[in-house]
């Protein structure tokens, strides 16, 4: 295996860094390291494989001062991950903790090439599983349809591949599936996005035929038609099981995955039976509305007609596994890496808050508090989490939830990265996300209020006057600690606000300020650090946060400690005053794009939506526009850029799409978005464009990535 090690670390003049190395064998190694001239070592080493996996090599970097050794890491020593890989990059960052312990952990970016660069750099591709598009799909992109995506990045140089989450969402049958943030399980993968061919080829030619005039007309359509897709697909997985469900549940390697798996894939299965029994996913309506474990005995007895039902979504979910563990596997072997999301909650209806109601506050909803995309606030409809009940056994569940995706993807995006700080939460009574409040938060009792100065009145200043919005109110009373108090968010553009005295309006605008960006800084960081580590640590993959949007000062350090990559969008700067950031500024441990799947291509905000700024001069979205912004990406000191597909497709006249507007996945202000975008051309057609390939690749090349 050959290892490239990198560090940041800024020398005096004289000064040189060395990496020694302790090996299993009980020899050390000292190894001089060269260096960019911007504050970045490295060097390279090939290990055994066999030395890798016993798991004891350790190492420190050391200092020089002409010849002689002037420091020394403080701190644990930093160890190498285990993985199969053939290629690692370790990205290190200097341990000086002044006799105190820290978080401190090595990037590990697996099977990827660093082509003896000093400091590592890639660059990928996103796009939702369900909007690849190729000759053979059933009208919605399937795992199979990574593997000409992952020929492309390979191809043109590519390291990375980012999806959006690709769990279970079945929960009514309908287009309202097609969110993918509203999953009904944190484990299970969706049914929709197998493949049916390879699970097996059924003997009824005569349904063969039918179906196949199925696929062919969903596959026409310029977009998913996300209910006769499902309707379609269920309809195939159920002659399927018929077939080969009983030889498939005998076999060697299904035990295997069941074994893995038991434990939440018996309670998900049971789940989905009893949802499709009663027609719903509301378990609250179910007869067995509570689960126990008990449950498990009295409907998976061997034997009956309902414990065959129940098997029917194990075979899925094997040959669910089974594919996308060959797609992993392939896309390693290409050097690229898989990117997956987590999203920050789990459908309120969902088998998680069936099987652990204990972790969840099923009175409220998550949401984000108003921004420039959202400015009524956004409510998400999932429960937030009890974090109290979850730290009582180490965040178990959420630890088994990220060791599981870790068997399809090399990296993780944290969805709303912000939620492990405070989540906004929105009690169900309210119709506005205005109503929201961060949990958790250190409130304001009344006696509190009134000693800053603001003539508190609880029964006045927290219910709207009759016959204005409910959002009329200057503060909230706080559900779970009554009796404390939050500033109602953005409450000074409220009437309610524009009746108080001046002194009042001084006041309140202190409280609201103090409260939103002095008052809980410290606290937020402290939550955080009580549960990022361990869930960071309970995998070897690559993180990533989503820190967009209402920013506590406390979250770069955070990510910092933790070596968090965050995320850049040119459009979302996060210095104030600025309305497009420039990526030369962007710090390295980051992932820098020009729009996510929250937001419109980068097409149509050039030419409809970007404020005039310094940073980018064109008003129409030419392909010389579109090459010169992603260029700039490119060029940036970011670890990672990735780029929607749309983004990459708008710098070739002849493979972007028609017409931009058409290729947005979500409108986050409206809360029944239909997830229905689909790719203009196909994998095999995007594969085939030897002309815009071979100058993506130069591109690439010429970068440094």
């Amino acid at each position: 295996m050959q290892i490239h090690f990198q560090i940041e670390y800024l020398t005096r003049w004289g000064e040189n860094l060395f990496l020694c190395l302790n090996m299993p064998d009980g020899s050390g190694l000292c190894l001089d390291m060269d260096n960019n001239g911007q504050g970045t070592w490295f060097t390279d080493y090939d290990f055994d494989n066999d030395e890798v996996a016993c798991k004891d090599i350790t190492y420190y970097y050391i200092v020089q001062t002409d010849g002689m050794l002037t420091r020394r890491e403080e701190g644990a020593l930093h160890s190498i991950p285990y993985t199969r890989a053939d290629r690692l990059v370790l990205s290190d960052r200097w341990k000086d903790v002044g006799g105190q312990n820290i978080e401190q952990r090595t990037v590990a970016i697996p099977y990827v090439r660093h082509n003896n660069r000093p400091r590592w750099k890639g660059a990928g591709v996103s796009i939702p599983v369900f909007s690849l598009r190729s000759d053979k799909d059933f009208g919605i992109g399937e795992f199979m349809d990574l593997i000409p995506l992952v020929d492309w990045a390979a191809m043109t140089g590519q390291c990375i591949i980012q999806t959006l989450p690709v769990n279970d969402t079945t929960l009514t049958g309908t287009w309202k599936d097609s969110y993918p943030y509203s999953a009904n399980s944190s484990f299970a993968l969706n049914p929709i996005y197998i493949n049916l061919e390879m699970v097996g080829k059924l003997p009824d030619t005569d349904f063969v035929e039918r179906m196949e005039k199925v696929r062919q007309e969903l596959n026409s359509l310029p977009a998913i038609d996300y209910e006769k897709v499902l309707a379609a697909k269920n309809e195939y997985l159920d002659r399927l099981y018929d077939v080969f469900g009983p030889q498939v549940l005998k076999s060697n390697e299904y035990r295997k995955f069941f074994n893995a798996n038991r434990s939440w894939l018996e309670p998900y299965a049971l789940y989905c039976y009893l949802r499709d029994k009663y027609g719903t996913a509301n378990f609250k309506e179910w007869k067995e509305s509570q689960y126990k474990a008990s449950l498990l005995d009295k409907y998976l007895t061997p034997g009956n007609e309902r414990y065959r039902l129940i098997q029917k979504y194990m075979f899925i979910q094997y040959h669910l596994d089974k594919q996308f563990s060959y797609v992993k596997k392939y896309a390693n072997s290409k050097g690229v890496l898989l990117k997956g999301d987590i999203p920050i909650g789990v459908n309120r209806d969902s088998s998680d808050a069936w099987i652990h109601p204990e972790l969840f506050f099923d009175d409220c909803q998550a949401g984000a508090p108003p921004d420039a995309f959202a400015t009524d606030g956004q409510k998400w409809g999932m429960p937030t989490y009890n974090w109290d009940n979850m730290a009582r056994d180490g965040y178990s569940w959420f630890a088994a939830r990220f060791r599981k995706m870790a068997d399809f993807f090399d990296a993780y995006r944290i969805d709303h990265l912000l939620g492990f700080f405070r989540i906004w939460e929105v009690p169900l009574k309210y119709n506005s996300g205005l109503m929201g409040r961060f949990n958790p938060a250190l409130t304001y009792t009344a006696d509190e209020i009134r000693r800053q100065g603001f003539n508190f009145d609880p029964e006045k200043h927290t219910q709207p006057t009759p016959g204005t919005p409910e959002t009329n109110v200057l503060f909230l009373e706080d559900t779970h600690k009554q009796g404390t108090y939050h500033p109602r968010i953005n409450g000074f553009d409220t009437p309610m606000f524009k009746e108080l005295s001046a002194q009042d309006q001084e006041a309140y605008r202190r409280l609201h300020e103090d409260f939103f960006y002095s008052r809980n800084n410290d606290f937020w960081s402290s939550v955080a650090m009580s549960k990022l580590p361990a869930l960071i640590e309970a995998t070897d993959m690559l993180v990533c946060g989503e820190d967009l949007g209402m920013i506590p000062a406390c979250v770069p350090d955070v990510m910092d400690r933790l070596r968090i990559l965050a995320l850049e969008v040119q459009r979302m700067p996060k210095n104030m005053g600025v309305s497009v950031s420039d990526p030369a500024t962007y710090p390295y441990m980051s992932v820098c794009t020009t729009s996510t799947h929250d937001m419109s291509v980068l097409r149509t905000w050039i030419e409809d939506e970007m404020e005039p700024n310094t940073v980018i001069g064109a008003k129409k979205a030419t392909t010389a526009a579109c090459t010169s912004v992603i260029s700039a990406h490119l060029a940036s000191p970011s670890m990672l850029a990735i780029f929607p597909l749309q983004d990459w497709l708008s710098m070739s006249k002849e493979l972007r799409a028609p017409e931009p507007r058409s290729e947005r996945i979500n409108v986050p202000a409206n809360p029944n978005n239909y997830w229905c975008y689909r790719m203009h051309l196909t994998l095999e057609k995007l594969c085939s464009a030897k002309k815009f390939n071979q100058e993506l690749q130069q591109m690439l090349y010429l970068s440094g990535r």
